[in-house]
């Protein structure tokens, strides 16, 4: 009998979970080598499952195949609109309907080979975000839950009804008809319910069931959800995460920490001055798919600042006291307000203005000149300028200067001095920051490099999946000198990693609450 040594006997028993079950499902294609992030698994009437992903599409496994298709967004009409899908719903006459993270929905009557998508041109500058697991359908009738309220049809879409809250959506979108029946119309979630349709909103849950009479909207105190985002398979039950398809027992992170090397500790972060511009009561939580310097996977312009995602009308309030400096429409026709801090940051002998800019208002509440206190109401959210949603674009801006041109400008898209708004913010309660740089072998920044394995459940409504550093035309924090930066990381031990010139590197990061780890990557 031939005896193991103990360090092959370890690494035979710490793969023995995954060679004593096999999977159920075959693995998905990952040319990446980080794994494929599944935001939505459902499987259709049919016996197929589908698998939507964050930015590559969809992958369906019909019934006796081996391998699974893929379908992706491309120039044609017919394909899916958005490569960002986390929502299914199926129809009892085969239909198919996914729901993307900012470009609407679609429907399939073809099992998938060709597509009727509802986006910007037919929905306009609301509508667009569906909520995660956001559609549901019960005979004939589909219901599509989004930022801007709930859409549905019995049609397949040749009409639409809205449900909205008091407010009412600027746009009405496809709809024909708009009924106030929401406490808000920013919805995360809806299930269906034996006694009418279940729905989550930033202002509680309600009940909404149609009668004879009409509708009838009930408040409900508790609202147990279905688990989002799972299925079972062969009597195992399968999950979608960061790094694919995996069983919900296996809770092992995505990448491996023995192949990590440790980081710093935490330290104190150094101006985390300012208070979110939404309250708590709103929608406080960052964007987490377009965030400071990124380009959502290439598929936008380098972000100049942070998104806030919250119904037209919400207030807007001061990050900071500070005087207003501009107050009107700004680039593109974005009614805006520009505010110069009195707070003053000395760095290295410079000294550096601090400036607040709040983008795509639908109303401004200041005037030039007015000195205003932190969390002072300055404006309303709304869409205007180049916006495809309701939200406020938030920057923060560290200029040598006090030329207010060089802060708002109506024709210059990517202002001088913009920072990254997460190093500014104090980090919501509980929560730490990870920023650092990525170094190629010559001592360079890489740009627009993806750097994966941190998990930030919230907000659900825009998942995350990877950190994404700057370009060109973003700037680091005047004291920190960073090339990323993420706040409101929950607390843990992370292993954290990155390519760079074709090689795989990883680091093992500790998160405090109220700190900041700082994070080195070079081959």
């Amino acid at each position: 009998m031939t005896r193991l040594p103990q360090c092959a006997l370890l690494a035979l028993l710490a793969a023995a979970p995954t060679l004593a079950a096999q999977d159920p499902l075959p693995p998905l294609p990952d040319s990446t080598r980080w794994g494929v992030h599944v935001l939505a698994v459902a499987r259709d009437y049919r016996g197929s499952v589908w698998a939507g992903t964050y930015g590559r599409g969809i992958y369906v496994l019909r019934p006796g195949a081996a391998a699974w298709e893929h379908l992706q967004h491309d120039s044609t009409p017919t394909s899916i609109a958005w490569d960002y899908v986390h929502a299914f719903g199926f129809g009892r006459r085969g239909q198919i309907w996914y729901g993307t993270i900012g470009n609407g929905w679609g429907v399939s009557h073809d099992e998938g080979r060709t597509w009727r998508n509802w986006t910007f041109r037919e929905l306009g500058p609301e509508w667009q975000y569906v909520a995660p697991n956001g559609i549901v359908t019960r005979g004939d009738t589909v219901w599509v839950a989004t930022a801007d309220g709930i859409l549905q049809t019995t049609d397949d879409g040749a009409s639409w009804l809205a449900m909205v809250d008091s407010t009412g959506p600027e746009a009405r979108g496809p709809a024909d008809t708009a009924l106030a029946l929401l406490p808000n119309e920013y919805v995360r979630r809806i299930s269906a319910h034996r006694r009418g349709l279940l729905v989550n909103t930033l202002r509680g849950n309600v009940l909404l069931n149609a009668t004879h009479e009409g509708w009838t909207v009930s408040p409900m105190s508790f609202a147990a959800f279905p688990p989002a985002n799972s299925l079972l398979v062969g009597g195992i039950q399968l999950k979608g995460t960061a790094c694919g398809l995996r069983r919900t027992s296996d809770t092992l992170p995505c990448l491996p920490l023995r192949y990590s090397r440790a980081t710093e500790p935490p330290k104190e972060l150094l101006t985390s001055w300012f208070r979110r511009p939404a309250d708590f009561a709103d929608n406080a939580f960052i964007d987490q798919t377009y965030r400071y310097g990124s380009t959502m996977g290439g598929n936008f312009q380098e972000h100049q600042g942070v998104e806030f995602n919250n119904p037209d009308g919400t207030p807007v309030r001061a990050i900071g006291s500070g005087t207003v400096v501009y107050a009107g429409p700004a680039e593109a026709g974005a009614l805006t307000v520009a505010i110069r801090h009195d707070s003053v940051l000395v760095r290295a002998g410079s000294r550096y203005r601090i400036y607040s800019t709040y983008y795509h208002n639908s109303e401004l509440r200041v005037r030039l000149g007015q000195h205003v206190a932190e969390g002072e109401l300055v404006a309303r959210v709304g869409n205007t300028g180049r916006a495809t949603n309701d939200h406020l674009h938030l920057e923060v801006h560290a200029a040598p200067t006090d030329d207010v041109r060089q802060i708002v400008d109506s024709t210059e898209r990517f202002p001088p001095y913009t920072t990254n708004p997460e190093l500014w913010l104090t980090p919501l309660p509980g929560t730490g920051v990870v920023a650092g740089l990525v170094l190629n072998a010559r001592g360079q920044r890489v740009r627009q490099a993806r750097i994966h394995g941190l998990v930030k459940p919230d907000p659900i409504e825009t998942p995350f999946s990877y950190i994404e550093t700057y370009g060109e035309r973003a700037h680091p924090h005047p004291a920190y000198g960073e090339h990323f930066a993420v706040g409101d990381v929950p607390p843990g031990s992370y292993v954290l990693g990155v390519e760079i010139d074709g090689r795989r590197v990883l680091r093992h990061v500790v998160v405090e609450a109220g700190k900041l780890s700082w994070v080195v990557f070079r081959p």
